[in-house]
């Protein structure tokens, strides 16, 4: 029976409370499962009768709740279909009850459902949304386009497919008539309402989200209801754009009112249209642009306009990128008034940026730097800017350079006030000097028509070398941000001669220029010319030891784990300087180790941002991989306390980067015996609850691997081998974990003899094959060739025979028919260099080395197919698949790396792989052809075998044998 909403409210309430957070989320967990708890808690979040916190604590355990436990990877509901049925019957209704703060929650949980069951499970959606819009009831509408924003906006960042184009029109079938009919009545209803604001917020509110499913409807293709009404729709659009009233102006200069977000949703549709449907939108272009260009120009610089304005920028940019209408942008007096009136009020710093630098810099570097300035209005008008220079590069320049030289002797006149002038005159030049720029380069490319360099030496250099507090400290992040950006336009002897100037500057008292030097120092340690790394550990070893007291003890100030954790950059910078002295770090690794230990003792009091605390694992893993392989005892002490400590204390974000931790130093001293320390983790290791989270599962699978690999006595002796096999048995059993499945036994192989795992192949093979005949996906099927040939090439330990044996023993006399009807088809998905050598040493085993395929043996028939399949494979040539790249500490990056349940790897513990079979290195026909050489001589019959084969195969072998 299912727990009463009373109990479940009460529960949420102390989940607020932070010190009995964990017990009440866990008690919550363990009601979940019970049949009627997730109605319960969707009318939770409905009841008037609850506190509004209680509501939204309700509404956000439900989103969660759904994310967990709505369907398998297989797509099979996890509740009970009662459930499942009456949540798909009452949640619109109540989503359009409640508040939208409600609204919102609830929202996101339908899009998680409508994930896996609309339209096929849920057809009847649109039907009863449809049913719901009302002429004039805008609560009841705005809770219906709520559901229809949180379904359909799921569109937008999906690649076309069959599949999706058919949900889409089915939607396209029954929404856009009443969606378009809601359009006009909204219209109207403001018309009649222009002096009720309580009336007119909530029709802004109903516009702001027609608007927002106007961009969701076409957002893949154009909509034929929009199409065929375009003129009219737009037109209604074109009403807003320019619409002013009052009523709606909002004394927050900080949020934006419903006004501004209507106007900044249509801007966003215009440049989608504008870039997508030119054809059929082109005649309207110009007015709307017109009307752009006016809004931009009569809006203040209050914050609340932000957004706005950085959609209609970015419009304006789209429609630059029209040859056509780009030409309205052409003259020197039109991109005179572009510069005046749109680029230089977006580009200059106002107080609110000066307030934001002061009161809350890591936000103001976050929205600042390089990459990170989406939806600001310098960002935009950057963006405008450049594809207005890509147009038309000798006038842009000449234009911009006017006005940057103006504001230039501004700031010369007088430096102390005017040097927001010299700010601006900065910001503009950087805009019309880049060419082609990524975050991790900087700038490859500049415009020919500028000199970086010489605008560097006298603008910008006297900044950076200004000592204390001569010049503003936004001048000195000015700086240091041109070095940033332009460091590839440097020379070796140049960017060195930077260096000492940056490493002062993390003494400055500004947070702000602080940072930017940490950031500038991580990317020049991270750049390399020609391939070669500009910076080694010689270059910086003079101040490594300054840098990094400098960085823990600017990190220590923050006192609360919260605060310690704010700033990644810092770290990050740690990170790069351990990662470039590698080796000549050693002296510095007992004070490092300290310091990072301290961080992550209190860090772990609440992971608060995920990249700072990856980067402090990087970090960690740095010193272990350098200074650990010459200390190993030393390291490996000092860290005992601390990752064990945070396993027992079960913190959930460090528990995967403790286990890459443990394996890196099982790995850096693989000849000694396995420690008391790592014994007694075996039987914790082992336990199923610790292989629930995904996030564990890729650590887990190793380190119980690097343990295997220095005590493979202890599994035997403690008869553990059954439990790594159930292990295997349940990750093998899911898509999401059937690599890490494959990798577990390929470590279990690797590590024990064929005697102790006798007891097991037969299990083995049989978990394969029913996973084979249930669903095999592509990487099953990979790995599952890869781990017959891998085995079938360890002649020395498991070899052809050994194969056969196995899958005999799962069935006997099957193994003809899994050869010829999947391994030897399936050989050919094997592209990557490591697995095509694998798969040639695997079937020239088959070949050379099974007594089972020779003649007079039960499948020797078997013989002459593998041959053809092993020509085949060889004459078809390697597919054009990089093998990995060089293992380099110094490309370890996270920027792609996703958190949370996800598995983060760390790239300082990166695990170098074993070369398998060196004897086949090289040219694989000469080493085919050297072993079927050595087959010949030895008399084992294969000359016989390859009498029977046909003419074609026999030369392609000759050819082989003659070239070995």
């Amino acid at each position: 029976m299912a727990t009463d909403i009373q109990t479940i409210a009460q529960l949420l309430d102390t989940s607020l409370i932070p010190s009995q957070n964990k017990q009440a989320e866990s008690t919550l967990r363990s009601i979940e499962t019970q049949p009627g708890f997730a109605l319960n808690l969707l009318r939770l979040v409905a009841s008037d009768a609850l506190q509004v916190n209680t509501r939204l604590a309700g509404a956000l355990y439900f989103k969660n709740f759904i994310g967990r436990n709505w369907t398998d990877e297989e797509g099979g509901y996890k509740l009970a279909e009662s459930d499942v049925a009456a949540i798909k019957q009452e949640i619109v209704g109540l989503m359009i009850s409640v508040r939208p703060n409600l609204q919102v929650q609830l929202g996101e949980a339908i899009s998680i459902i409508a994930e896996s069951d609309f339209f096929q499970r849920w057809d009847t959606l649109i039907d009863d949304l449809v049913s719901r819009l009302t002429p004039d009831n805008t609560k009841v509408n705005n809770g219906v386009l709520q559901v229809a924003h949180a379904i359909f906006k799921r569109w937008r960042p999906l690649v076309r497919s069959d599949a999706l184009f058919t949900e889409i029109n089915h939607v396209l079938s029954k929404f856009p008539t009443p969606f378009l009919q809601l359009l006009k009545s909204t219209d109207e209803l403001i018309e009649k309402n222009q002096s009720n604001k309580e009336a007119l917020l909530e029709l802004f509110n109903t516009m702001n989200l027609i608007v927002k499913i106007s961009y969701d409807l076409n957002c893949q293709d154009l909509s034929p209801a929009f199409e065929d009404n375009l003129a009219g729709v737009m037109g209604i659009f074109h009403k807003y754009l320019t619409y002013t009233n009052p009523v709606l102006q909002t004394d927050d200069d900080d949020e934006a009112g419903p006004l501004e977000k209507v106007k900044s949703g249509i801007c966003e549709l215009l440049e989608m249209f504008a870039f997508k449907y030119n054809d059929v939108f082109d005649d309207l272009l110009e007015g709307f642009a017109n009307s752009t260009w006016g809004l931009l120009t009569g809006l203040g610089t209050q914050e609340k306009y932000d957004i706005l304005v950085s959609k209609a920028l970015e419009f304006l940019t789209a429609v630059s990128r029209s040859a056509r209408h780009a030409q309205n942008f052409s003259s020197p007096e039109v991109l005179g008034q572009v510069v005046e009136k749109i680029m230089l009020p977006n580009m200059t710093l106002r107080e609110s940026d000066e307030e934001l630098f002061e009161d809350d810099p890591i936000e103001f570097i976050r929205r600042d730097l390089e990459g990170s300035d989406v939806e600001t209005r310098r960002g935009s008008a950057s963006k405008f800017l450049r594809q207005l220079l890509n147009n038309f590069i000798e006038v842009v320049t000449e234009v911009v350079m006017r006005y940057v030289n103006h504001y230039l002797e501004q700031g010369r006149a007088n430096p102390t006030d005017n040097w927001r002038s010299k700010d601006t005159a900065l910001y503009l030049f950087s805009c019309i000097a880049v060419k082609t720029a990524t975050e991790r380069t900087g700038v490859s490319r500049t415009n020919p028509l500028v000199d970086v360099l010489e605008f560097f030496t006298t603008n910008v250099a006297a900044d950076l070398m200004a000592e204390g507090t001569s010049i503003h400290p936004i001048l000195k992040v000015d700086a240091i941000k041109y070095l940033n950006t332009f460091r590839s336009q440097l020379n070796k002897e140049q960017l060195h001669s930077t260096f000492p100037l940056l490493a002062k500057h993390l003494g400055h008292e500004s947070y702000v220029v602080y940072t930017y030097a940490a950031v500038a120092i991580d990317r020049l340690l991270a750049m390399s010319i020609d391939q070669q790394p500009v910076f080694t550990a010689e270059d910086i070893q003079p101040y490594a030891k300054d840098l990094l007291e400098h960085l823990f003890k600017l990190i220590g100030r923050g006192g609360t784990p919260e605060k310690i954790a704010e700033n990644e950059f810092l770290m990050r910078c740690i990170m790069r300087i351990l990662i470039v002295l590698k080796e000549a770090g050693i002296p510095l690794a007992e004070f490092s180790l300290g310091q990072l230990l301290k961080i992550v003792a209190e860090t772990s009091k609440n992971p608060s941002n995920p990249r700072f605390n990856h980067y402090t694992f990087e970090s960690v893993g740095a010193l272990v991989r350098y200074a650990g392989a010459a200390q190993p005892e030393a390291v490996e002490n000092a860290l005992h306390d601390p990752l064990m400590g945070i396993l027992g204390n079960d913190v959930t974000e460090f528990i995967p980067y403790v286990f890459q931790l443990l394996s890196l130093l099982l790995e850096i001293n693989p000849k000694a015996p396995l420690p008391q320390r790592y014994q007694d983790l075996v039987t914790p290791l082992l336990t199923p609850a610790l292989w629930e989270s995904r996030g564990n599962v890729p650590a887990l699978v190793r380190l119980l691997g690097s343990i295997m690999s220095r005590g493979a006595n202890i599994f035997v002796e403690q008869n553990k081998l059954t439990p790594v096999l159930g292990i295997f048995q349940k990750l093998i059993s899911s898509k999401l974990t059937e690599n890490n499945a494959f990798d577990l036994l390929e470590y279990t192989f690797t590590n024990f003899p064929v005697a102790a795992l006798q007891p097991y192949v037969k299990d083995i093979f049989i978990i394969l094959f029913t996973r084979l005949a249930g669903s095999k996906t592509p990487t099953f099927s990979q790995r599952f060739e890869r781990l017959v040939y891998w085995l079938s090439g360890r002649a020395d330990s498991a070899g052809p025979d050994f194969i056969i044996s196995g899958i005999e023993s799962a069935q006997p006399g099957v193994f003809p028919q899994v050869y010829t009807a999947v391994i030897l088809p399936d050989t050919k998905i094997l592209s990557h260099p490591t697995d095509r050598k694998i798969a040639v040493v695997g079937l020239v085993n088959f070949i050379t080395k099974s007594t089972s395929l020779r003649a007079g043996q039960p499948f020797n028939k078997l013989w002459a197919p593998t041959v053809i399949t092993l020509v085949r494979f060889l004459e078809a040539g390697e597919a054009i698949v990089k093998e990995d790249a060089t293992f380099d500490l110094r490309d370890a990056e996270i920027d792609d790396v996703s958190f949370g349940a996800s598995f983060a790897r760390l790239n300082t513990c990166k695990k170098e792989e074993p070369t398998w079979f060196p004897e086949a290195s090289g040219d694989l026909r000469v080493y085919t052809g050297r072993r079927i050489k050595e087959a010949l001589a030895d008399g084992s019959g294969v000359q016989a075998l390859i009498e029977g084969l046909s003419q074609d195969a026999k030369d392609v072998l000759q050819k082989y044998i003659a070239a070995a």
